[in-house]
């Protein structure tokens, strides 16, 4: 058995027996370490010493560009590879097998962002009405919940923690108090205004009354404050009976909500104080979005855009 295979054995082992990893994640580890010794051995590295950081980085670019054995990795699967690599370097060094570690600076790829998704606006309002249908004390909160959500940009966390006091229908606010016990004010519109009035004259006097008395906003059944689960219940069931066929979560009305403020010419810095966002750079994924409209937009209606 050659060096490079000796170490990758030692390092599994210790892996298994030390380190407990599942069956699932050795299988991993074993399947790219093998291709990471048929590398050096096609490069002729024969020994852990011989490897380079120059050596590591050539092996990425491989798997990101493919060869005759092995079609491109994506970002995610070339980044567990390397994640790997690193782990067997770093390995070798503790462990005698090696003096060096080439692996150190050479970072996994980064994977693509992910583009929120937003629902088109027809179907926000085909969703907020079906939530509202057909007027009984519960559809009355649910109206509201989904209201606040998509009219604040409300995490579903910072909306089922409303109390009654930090809603002001006078105003047209409401404080949200979002990670790490930061609280926000921010406007509330009309609809929700509405749906959160209706809700609270129609709706809660019953809900309360079948509990011990609590200042929550949204409440069960029970009379207790409503879960972030029976929430997102909430928004799939609404869903359904809307006829929208896409995943939908709470997270997807706060989505929505950044990306049609966007679209409509909001400052993406508004937008940020808005949704709570530490910093900018958080809230500029959703400005791609907006950029992928105004893309679509232009190749479709201007004459010179093919």
């Amino acid at each position: 058995m050659d060096p490079l295979t000796r170490a990758v054995r030692t390092y599994l082992d210790h892996l298994s027996v030390e380190r407990g990893l599942a069956a699932n994640t050795l299988s991993s580890y074993r399947r790219d370490l093998r291709r990471y010794v048929a590398y050096l051995d096609a490069v002729g590295v024969e020994s852990l010493d011989a490897v380079t950081e120059q050596t590591v980085t050539e092996f990425l670019a491989r798997l990101r560009e493919g060869d005759a054995d092995h079609p491109p990795l994506g970002a995610s699967s070339a980044a567990r590879t390397v994640v790997a690599v690193r782990g067997f370097h770093k390995f070798a060094v503790a462990d005698g097998l090696a003096q060096t570690d080439p692996a150190a600076a050479v970072k996994p790829p980064s994977p693509a962002k992910r583009l929120p998704k937003a629902l088109p606006l027809s179907d926000v309002e085909a969703i907020l009405e079906a939530a509202g249908s057909p007027g009984t004390v519960l559809s009355l909160r649910d109206r509201a919940l989904l209201e606040v959500l998509y009219g604040t940009g409300a995490r579903i966390s910072e909306a089922v923690g409303l109390d009654v006091d930090d809603v002001d229908l006078v105003d047209g606010t409401v404080l949200l108090r979002g990670k790490g016990g930061k609280e926000r004010l921010v406007p509330i519109g009309s609809y929700a205004r509405e749906a959160v009035s209706a809700y609270l004259t129609r709706g809660r006097p019953e809900l309360v009354s079948a509990g011990r008395g609590t200042p929550a906003l949204l409440l069960n059944a029970r009379g207790g404050r409503l879960s972030r689960q029976s929430a997102w219940s909430v928004l799939v069931k609404a869903a359904e009976r809307a006829g929208v066929t896409r995943d939908v979560s709470p997270h997807t009305l706060r989505h929505s909500f950044a990306t049609h403020l966007l679209d409509g010419g909001a400052d993406v810095r508004v937008v940020q104080e808005l949704l709570g966002h530490a910093s900018v750079t958080t809230t500029q994924v959703y400005t791609l979005v907006t950029v992928d409209n105004l893309r679509e937009v232009f190749a479709t209606a201007h004459p010179r855009a093919r």
